[in-house]
């Protein structure tokens, strides 16, 4: 589905505390807003949308923010309108540059020339399918660091829009992290996908890491064990072990599932995972 751009002038629209929008991004994993597109019918859920600061202002235009539209365009009464209604879609917006950090207008144009950057007013147009590429890699090489991923489904928003894999502070904890891959390796328990087999060095030492049991289980009192409480998954098994389940999917019940399908791999403990268990003993006796 076509991407389409969201225009933000400070200037002309400051409803929101964005550094509590970025704050809240950053903790939940998306901010819900409703956004003008004029006249715009053609835009549908599941459409990416990317924020571009426009206006004159201190910090200059560029590319600021990425969500994705959750909602099929709606007719809001307008004053400020020609005809007097203007339509809206709703968009969950996942990740968010702050002002003066924005990728400037100079590198967009120089990057993806099909879209005139500096010109551009208003929102809801679409980007050309041609150019969505090279925005998406401008966007991995200045934006945030990536976030969790989440899943669209379709429908309309609120009810079934997002389906979110939720991560707690022991998934994201790099201490944690590091000592449960080098006990596991990175390739997932459940379907021994390997980012670096498939991708080569940008793959390498990638994996999602979960915690087998839900933190709204566990007690104050609570001390992680980064080996038995933390397994690593790849993005869609981590995605299956949360769907539609108050308590997430053990690893055994995503392997069961992966076999009723016909798709579990064999998997064979070599002398390199073998290596990887000693080396977390040794990294847990020096904690």
């Amino acid at each position: 589905m076509a991407a389409i751009i969201l225009g933000w002038n400070p200037r002309l629209w400051n409803d929101w505390n964005y550094e509590a929008v970025i704050e809240q991004v950053a903790e939940t994993g998306q901010f819900l807003e409703r956004w003008n597109v004029g006249q715009h019918r053609k835009i549908q859920p599941g459409n990416q949308a990317w924020l571009l600061l426009q206006g004159g202002g201190p910090h200059g235009r560029g590319l600021i923010g990425h969500s994705v539209v959750m909602s099929e365009s709606y007719e809001v009464p307008q004053s400020t309108e020609p005809k007097g209604i203007a339509r809206y879609v709703s968009v969950a917006f996942d990740a968010l540059l702050p002002l003066g950090g924005q990728i400037p207008s100079s590198v967009l144009s120089r990057e993806v020339p099909d879209v005139a950057w500096n010109r551009f007013r208003g929102s809801g147009r679409s980007i050309p399918s041609s150019s969505e590429p090279a925005l998406q890699r401008v966007w991995r090489e200045h934006g945030p660091a990536a976030s969790e991923p989440f899943q669209t489904v379709p429908g309309t928003y609120p009810e079934g829009a997002v389906s979110r894999i939720e991560t707690n502070r022991y998934e994201r904890d790099p201490e944690a992290r590091r000592i449960c891959l080098a006990f596991h390796g990175t390739s997932c328990a459940a379907c021994t996908f390997s980012f670096e087999v498939s991708y080569g060095d940008i793959g390498k030492d990638y994996i999602h890491v979960h915690h087998v049991v839900p933190v709204s289980q566990l007690g104050s009192d609570y001390r992680l064990d980064p080996i038995a409480d933390l397994v690593p998954l790849c993005a869609n098994c981590h995605a299956m072990a949360h769907r539609g389940a108050g308590t997430p999917r053990t690893v055994a019940e995503l392997r069961r599932a992966i076999a009723a399908a016909g798709h579990l791999p064999g998997q064979i403990v070599d002398d390199r995972a073998l290596a990887a268990q000693d080396a977390a003993h040794r990294i847990l006796e020096q904690r």
